[in-house]
């Protein structure tokens, strides 16, 4: 396996401290982006650049066309009355992130977005949708996840869902939806994320619910 340069924006919160760790345990150089104050927690091995996610002049000069860009600032626990918050946060981050990337010629983009066509949470698919939108004008090489609910720390309440999933997941009128709406853990999606820093794509390419599960199978 060949060790490869890592930005991350969002390296400090639910998902990114998870992939961060593992990307330092698997021999990559990785540089996180830390407003001040955070830079406690940034993982240990892993590089501070101290910067402002919003602002792309404040970390413009930390990547390079040798990065693999990961994309995971967001607002916490995402819910429908957020829709303010994603667009001064999500969507403002992606295209700070996605100007810095393009003008520095990153060789692939990492992104996690969101499970789509869904019943609920359309403020957040909406604002997704605009951010992969912008990462299509930039002609980068990306990688887009699209996970429905991750589970883990702090963040199990979906569980109880499960049996429901698994009938809807049976009956051929439901299983599409099902499927493409379910649940993940965090494990299986740090593993799938690993896994797309770790195999670059040739084309843009996008990773659903059930790509993520196999990946960590």
């Amino acid at each position: 396996m060949e060790p490869r340069q890592v930005f991350l924006s969002g390296g400090t919160g639910y998902v990114g401290r998870a992939l961060v760790s593992k990307l330092v345990e698997r021999g990559h150089h990785v540089r996180v982006l830390a407003r001040a104050g955070s830079e406690h927690k940034v993982p240990n091995r892993a590089e501070v650049v101290p910067g402002n996610p919003l602002d792309a002049a404040t970390f413009s000069s930390a990547v390079s066309a040798a990065d693999t860009f990961v994309q995971l600032t967001g607002v916490a626990h995402p819910a429908p009355w957020k829709e303010e918050a994603f667009r001064a946060i999500d969507l403002v981050s992606l295209s700070a992130s996605a100007a810095v990337a393009k003008s520095a010629g990153v060789s692939h983009f990492v992104y996690v977005s969101v499970a789509q066509p869904a019943p609920v949470m359309k403020a957040y698919i909406r604002v997704r949708q605009e951010c992969e939108a912008i990462l299509k004008t930039t002609d980068l090489t990306t990688t887009i996840l699209r996970p429905w609910y991750v589970l883990g720390p702090g963040h199990r309440w979906p569980a109880a869902l499960a049996p429901v999933y698994s009938l809807l997941e049976a009956i051929p009128a439901t299983r599409e939806g099902a499927l493409r709406l379910g649940l993940v853990t965090l494990d299986q999606m740090v593993k799938a994320l690993l896994w797309a820093v770790e195999n670059p794509p040739n084309q843009p390419r996008i990773l659903d619910v059930p790509a993520i599960r196999a990946i960590s199978a």
